[in-house]
């Protein structure tokens, strides 16, 4: 109780100096590109990346104190749902306060945008807010949903750029940046959603890139979203694997509490081959999930797991070792009933093939049954499984003849 209070303390100190300093709306052009409220307000942003929630949303909870009516303090609270919501997506506890809080900036940005139609603040945020919800939704499969939100953040967006350019132009890159690259990217990837995309503009994934790019180094608000785009476009299929691990490197190092950094750098570090650093870098996501830190939960878990598990099977031919960390990764798995993951399924091979190696039959069995039973698609493994039961079946009855 003494630290809560020595806590609200320093909160309170910090109001009555902040107050002297922060701008009144009417003496700004645009609050977002204020350089006293930028600076106050970085420190929230940084722990906000770095999952310390408290201190980012105190600071986003005393901005909002500050300026009640207007949109930026509950973007921000929403983009620290949002960022709840990350590290497992499928987790749908934080859903109703994310729309909670962009249903707030929305509302007050549509306030300013009607008194000023060419208030780039209210735009710009109007963009921002519909495009996360249109994120949301579209990971939630609600794809009307999604559509509409998409449209609504296009419309605000394509009004935004036909104005000057203003200290929020860097900002916009990054909008520019992932509509030109996703755009195709899901034309080439989600054939299904080709008749949907007639009513968008084509894109240009380079040209997405590189837009990226200046977002990533030139932009206050909307740098670590653009680079963590970039990571995940440089890390796929003709992407530049290097600049993707120099990115996630950079994430990791500059947010060492957040877990889906620090699960994508192990990622990449993994398909590197890079198993010296991996082994670090994943002993200590695994020790957070043990730990159950902020953020870091079974989806974290089984990547660490499953890493590890490799680790020791492929570069240290340490079988005992192996065997416990992909079983780790199995029970990961199964505690959130993610089923269809490849980490599972992998995790599962791994172990059935050693069950054999040993002549551990009956354990070699139960994995293989779990493979025919969850890993759909999988040719390679099912063909396996497939194969060791028929054996094994063969096996039994000439043990039986053999009585």
């Amino acid at each position: 109780m003494s630290i809560l209070i020595f806590l609200l303390s320093l909160t309170n100190c910090k109001e009555v100096n902040a107050q002297a300093r922060l701008p009144k709306l009417d003496e700004v052009d645009m609050l977002m590109t204020n350089l006293t409220v930028q600076l106050e307000i970085t420190s929230g942003i940084d722990a906000m990346y770095n999952f310390e929630f408290k201190i980012a949303e105190g600071q986003f909870h005393w901005l909002r104190s500050h300026y009640p009516k207007h949109p930026l303090p509950y973007f921000l609270l929403g983009l620290s749902e949002w960022w709840k919501i990350v590290p497992n997506i499928e987790n749908n506890t934080h859903d109703d306060t994310f729309f909670a809080y962009m249903d707030s900036a929305i509302y007050y940005a549509e306030q300013m945008y009607k008194e000023d139609k060419k208030n780039q603040e209210a735009l710009f945020i109007l963009a921002g807010t519909w495009a996360f919800e249109g994120r949301l939704h579209g990971e939630r499969h609600h794809w009307t949903k999604a559509t509409f939100s998409v449209r609504k953040a296009l419309s605000y967006f394509d009004k935004l750029k036909e104005m000057p350019q203003t200290d929020l132009t860097p900002e916009l890159l990054y909008g520019d940046g992932l509509y030109n690259y996703y755009v195709e990217w899901i034309k080439d990837n989600y054939k299904m959603l080709r008749p949907v995309l007639w009513m968008f503009d084509s894109g240009d994934k380079e040209l997405g890139i590189e837009q990226l790019e200046t977002c990533g180094k030139e932009a206050f608000y909307t740098r670590i979203e653009a680079m963590y785009y970039l990571m995940k476009v440089h890390s796929s299929n003709g992407g530049k694997m290097i600049r993707a691990l120099q990115i996630a490197d950079y994430l990791h190092n500059k947010y060492p509490n957040n877990p889906y950094f620090h699960r994508y750098y192990a990622r990449l570090l993994y398909y590197s081959g890079r198993y010296p650093l991996l082994f670090t870098v994943c002993k200590s996501l695994y020790d957070r999930v043990e730990e159950r830190q902020t953020g870091y939960e079974e989806m974290s878990g089984r990547y660490a797991a499953f890493f590890l598990g490799s680790y020791y099977r492929d570069y240290l031919g340490d079988r005992e070792s192996a065997e416990f960390y992909f079983k780790k990764a199995v029970e990961y798995v199964e505690e959130i009933k993610d089923f269809g993951s490849g980490y599972y399924h992998y995790s599962l091979a791994a172990l059935a093939r050693d069950a054999k190696k040993q002549k551990e039959y009956e354990k070699a069995e139960e994995y293989y049954s779990k493979i025919q039973l969850y890993a759909v698609g999988r040719k390679d493994l099912l063909t396996e499984a497939k194969a060791f039961r028929k054996e094994n079946k063969k096996r039994k009855k000439q043990d039986r003849k053999n009585k």
